[in-house]
């Protein structure tokens, strides 16, 4: 039979696309570990995705999968990428071009990705290119050389068999290809540069931490979070890798004198170390993502002031390495009564990867949206009015202090405890403004003080405790938190969009 006649099976046809789009995938993850590991096809796709996603599948996805939204991201790219194989390979049966053209398509599509990515150099665009060649020339080869396996008759069973051993190799020099590119990616050992920072200690003893800060035996989380167990939410699809030896911070913009700080210049100032309490703008009344940690590091306010800041330079712009913004109130950041930091610190050692290492900022008061910049690598004095952070154009607010919130930790929602006095146990927060007072009610009852642990700083939350009667039965039970300013937790119920949650929490449970 002619050529033109020639059909591929179905099977053969779907293998020919699976293994074009993993040689795609495979080389351009490849030569991405050899130029720039970030500017990998996949990865750069994910990045924008996770920047053209729309706030409301944003909002879902933090929600739904918590700290395993960019994993579930990359389980779904790979769904797609492999349906899309499928779909090209089918169509291409009879003729090469329908699955050239979906390779040319993903190609380009990670072109514009990797292009139009601020982190990346000049160099970044070879990897998605090499990705299109492969894909391109991968499928055309493929397919040709499967047409000549099915042209023939009488010698179908030995070119089928020519084309299956051809296409195995194929198929283990792609898995060489990706586990190359996943090799070099790593070769950034950040790991090991932040072993050889060593130890951190601040400079002068940190202000004594009181007896009685929580409850935890009771049923509070402890005061200090573990770095394990510290929240993380962020935008990145795969953790930037930095080394303290290679990393410079440079300020600029609306300043007198733009300065350049290495990991060393930092480290060889005046630390302190601060317990600091961090929430995200996501968090829901209730919610899990609020955590306290020492962080160590330098007053911003002191890199601020040796730059020299400008009048009316009323906006911070931090930058991530991976091309993320957050836009700070230059005010809150020179305030003398906050301790917005460069840490550098967490916890008695250096900032875990994935919490920003070497250097990120804290900003006490202000949710991480528009103030905790992880791997920081250039702050710029600007305006609001001139240029706006990440989040600002997908419909959060400009400027967003933390709310005066509360959060009952014990009983669980849903438990069912022995009826009597039950310990009713929690945290309240109000980040540099300080916790005055916590209620506790039953049923709708009437509000009952609870118990307050020692407070730390008005820059941390506060743990409390009520012992509450309970008789057998259904009950509720609702907490709501007064801050020194004498404000009080509304009960009106808002979602976190756009400036952060409102509403007291409840929680049901049975006595029996």
């Amino acid at each position: 039979m002619d050529n033109e006649q020639a059909k591929l099976p179905r099977g053969i046809a779907v293998w020919i696309g699976v293994l074009a789009m993993g040689a795609a995938v495979a080389v351009g993850h490849l030569v991405a570990g050899i130029v720039e590991p970030n500017a990998s096809p996949v990865v750069a796709v994910g990045n924008a995705t996770i920047e053209v996603a729309p706030p409301w599948l944003e909002r879902f996805a933090v929600d739904t999968f918590g700290k395993s939204d960019k994993l579930v991201l990359a389980i779904g790219t790979g769904i797609v990428l492999l349906a899309v194989a499928v779909i090209a390979g089918l169509l291409s049966r009879r003729e090469p071009w329908p699955g050239m053209v979906f390779a040319l398509l993903l190609g380009g599509l990670a072109m514009i990705a990797v292009l139009t990515r601020p982190d990346l150099g000049l160099l970044a665009f070879i990897a998605p290119l090499a990705s299109l060649a492969a894909g391109v020339l991968g499928f055309r080869w493929l397919h040709g050389a499967a047409l000549r396996g099915t042209a023939t008759p009488a010698a179908d069973g030995l070119s089928r068999r020519r084309f299956l051993r051809t296409s195995g190799g194929v198929a283990a020099a792609v898995g060489a290809a990706g586990a190359g590119g996943w090799l070099l990616a790593d070769r950034v050992d950040s790991e090991g540069s932040r072993a050889a920072v060593g130890s951190l200690t601040p400079s002068a003893p940190p202000p004594p931490t009181p007896a009685g800060v929580d409850f935890a035996g009771r049923g509070t989380p402890t005061f200090i979070t573990s770095n394990k167990d510290f929240y993380r939410i962020d935008t990145a699809y795969s953790v930037p890798r930095l080394l303290a030896e290679e990393w410079q911070l440079r300020i600029h913009g609306m300043v007198d004198r733009e300065r350049t700080y290495t990991f060393d210049d930092i480290r060889r100032r005046v630390l302190v170390e601060r317990p600091i309490t961090m929430a995200c703008v996501s968090n829901e009344v209730g919610g899990p993502y609020i955590s306290t940690a020492r962080f160590l590091g330098v007053p911003i306010r002191e890199l601020l002031n040796e730059t020299g800041v400008r009048p009316g330079a009323d906006q911070v712009l931090s930058t991530s390495s991976d091309g993320f913004t957050a836009g700070s109130p230059t005010e809150a950041l020179l305030d003398p009564r906050r301790d917005a930091l460069l840490a550098i610190g967490m916890n008695g050692e250096p900032l875990p990867i994935e919490h920003g290492f070497p250097a990120r900022i804290v900003v006490p008061g202000l949710y991480g949206y528009v103030s905790a910049t992880k791997w920081v690598v250039d702050i710029e004095l600007t305006t609001f009015a001139a240029k706006q952070g990440y989040w600002i154009p997908r419909g959060w607010s400009v400027r967003a202090p933390v709310k005066t919130q509360s959060r009952i930790d014990a009983p669980r929602d849903g438990a069912s405890v022995p009826a009597g006095e039950v310990t009713v146990a929690g945290i309240a927060w109000a980040p540099t403004i300080g916790i005055a007072k916590v209620e506790v009610r039953l049923d709708g009852g009437a509000w009952q003080p609870a118990e307050l642990a020692a407070e730390v700083n008005d820059q941390t939350w506060r743990m409390w405790l009520a012992r509450v009667p309970v008789p057998r039965g259904g009950h509720k039970v609702e907490v709501r938190a007064t801050d020194r300013s004498g404000y009080t937790q509304t009960e009106t119920r808002t979602e976190v969009a756009p400036d952060g949650a409102t509403g007291w929490h409840a929680i049901n449970f049975s006595a029996r």
